[in-house]
């Protein structure tokens, strides 16, 4: 007992604990604190209303309104797809009027590969870098497809960066081995042997299986022969 009460001494000759401390702060606080979690409460409140009454039936509508346009892009209608056929919506309009659904978003992807497909090359790479779905694959695919579109402008070098991060994003069987093939060639062209064997043998080692393996032994040869005579 009198070991209690030293120790009791000795904490308090210390000063407050933190404890008691916090619990000070929370006294002399507590109006502001009460209008602080009001404030959270209200805030939590909102975003749930949000998402329950509008951002959920908004995604539901655009799903639907985006499905002609998406058949007319499979089909390739381009026209048909990117304006809308008097009837149904276009991508265009899909993404000024739903912009924020995954439906929107989706249709920065198509419109893209649309205006890649037809040389629209700076505008393609505005949409495809709007494109912010959670899709690994079509997130990969528009990496892969920015760096077609430099590759044809002649900026091979941001070319070559956007197929490196189609490759890193998502490695796999499909996409990756067809993406260091167009890296590699880029080096090609670029007249940089030594890098574009090495993509070349990765895929080889890597990707034994895919269909740009198939004809690897090609791409080497042509690459070690040219660096036997650089």
């Amino acid at each position: 007992m009198a070991e209690d009460k030293k120790r009791h001494k000795v904490a308090s000759e210390k000063g407050p604990t933190t404890y008691s401390k916090i619990e000070a702060f929370i006294n002399k606080n507590q109006k502001n604190l009460t209008y602080v979690l009001i404030g959270i409460t209200a805030a939590i409140l909102i975003i749930w209303l949000y998402s329950r009454f509008v951002s959920k039936p908004k995604a539901i509508e655009a799903a639907s309104t985006i499905y002609m346009a998406e058949q007319y892009y499979l089909l390739d209608s381009f026209n048909l797809a990117l304006n809308g056929d008097g009837l149904e919506l276009g991508l265009l309009d899909v993404v000024d009027q739903y912009g924020s659904t995954p439906s929107g978003k989706l249709a920065h992807y198509y419109i893209g590969m649309i205006y890649l497909k037809q040389g629209n090359y700076e505008d393609a790479i505005a949409h495809l870098k709007k494109y912010k779905g959670k899709d690994n694959i079509i997130s990969t695919m528009a990496m892969g497809a920015i760096g077609d579109a430099y590759l044809e402008l002649d900026e091979k070098d941001i070319a070559l960066k956007y197929y490196k991060k189609a490759v890193k994003n998502s490695d796999n069987n499909f996409t990756a081995p067809a993406y260091l093939l167009r890296a590699a060639i880029t080096y090609e062209l670029m007249d940089n042997y030594k890098e574009a064997l090495k993509l070349y043998k990765e895929i080889q080692e890597k990707y034994p299986r895919s269909l740009e393996a198939r004809d690897i032994d090609k791409y080497i040869s042509r690459a070690e022969t040219a660096l036997m005579y650089k």
